[in-house]
């Protein structure tokens, strides 16, 4: 286990690396979590009972977690390659920069996502990779396309991302997709270092790097398609999400329609 401390670099916001395990993989798994508690374990153990920490080298993109689940030695003991702890500014948008800094850098040659709160179909990372390996570079997660499954979604959710979100970023990228705010995508590294794009910059500090992943790719002539995953939501109690309320959900309505006007566009 090492420990290095990553700062001063344009566009990536400074952070703690601690290392597990060397590269094992061509690929790697970003999973952004802050104080996600038992959900990032149980959703490590899923992960871990399906095979998925020997198809891609897992990495945690912690947020500044506080309550304790994000322990080295308990990590490793799931099968956690790298541990990174952001300590400079930002949201997920952060959280994601220095995962991609991160990846970049070991060479990876794909690179997914997934939320770290157990919504996801975390055993379905092989369909991604099969994509890449074909040659997209950008594979987006739907729970809506044949075999896709929704749980328990929220009504207003699924009326936001079906009858706004989804149609604003399809027709900004010329390219239709029906699942925009799922997280749950790949990017080939073809697409993450193309000059057009430039994903390290500090203008994306909360949602707005993944509204406009999903447009860029098209927009320059890159492939993308979908794949079937499942997102269920508890049945009852709380909903676990970062995105909630008005404030919430205006700011990302915000993100959503300057994304499609190209505001983060290099």
């Amino acid at each position: 286990m090492n420990t290095a401390t990553v700062a001063n670099i344009p566009g990536v916001p400074d952070y703690t690396c601690t290392v597990f395990a060397p590269r094992r993989s061509e690929y790697c798994l970003l999973i952004p979590v802050i104080n996600e508690g038992s959900r990032i374990l149980t959703e490590l153990g899923r992960a871990q009972k399906a095979g998925i920490d020997k198809v891609v080298d897992i990495i945690l993109c912690d947020g500044g977690s506080t309550d304790g689940s994000m322990k080295p030695g308990t990590l490793e003991l799931y099968g956690v390659n790298t541990l990174l702890i952001k300590t400079g500014p930002g949201k997920q948008g952060a959280q994601l920069r220095m995962g991609l800094h991160f990846a970049l850098a070991r060479n990876y040659k794909g690179i997914l996502t997934i939320d770290g709160n157990n919504k996801d179909s975390i055993e379905d990372v092989p369909r991604f990779i099969a994509k890449l390996q074909e040659g997209y570079d950008l594979v987006q997660g739907s729970r809506f396309v044949p075999g896709g499954h929704a749980i328990h979604t929220p009504r207003s959710r699924y009326l936001a991302v079906r009858l706004i979100h989804a149609p604003v970023i399809s027709a900004a990228a010329r390219h239709w997709f029906t699942d925009t705010t799922n997280a749950y995508r790949a990017y080939s590294r073809e697409y993450l270092t193309h000059p057009g794009v430039r994903p390290l910059r500090d203008v994306f500090m909360g949602y707005e790097l993944l509204a406009y992943l999903s447009i860029r790719a098209t927009q320059l002539g890159l492939k993308a398609c979908e794949v079937p995953v499942t997102r269920a939501y508890p049945a009852s109690g709380k909903t676990p999400t970062k995105i909630s309320g008005v404030k919430g959900n205006s700011d990302l309505l915000k993100v959503l329609f300057a994304a499609a006007r190209g505001k983060y566009n290099p």
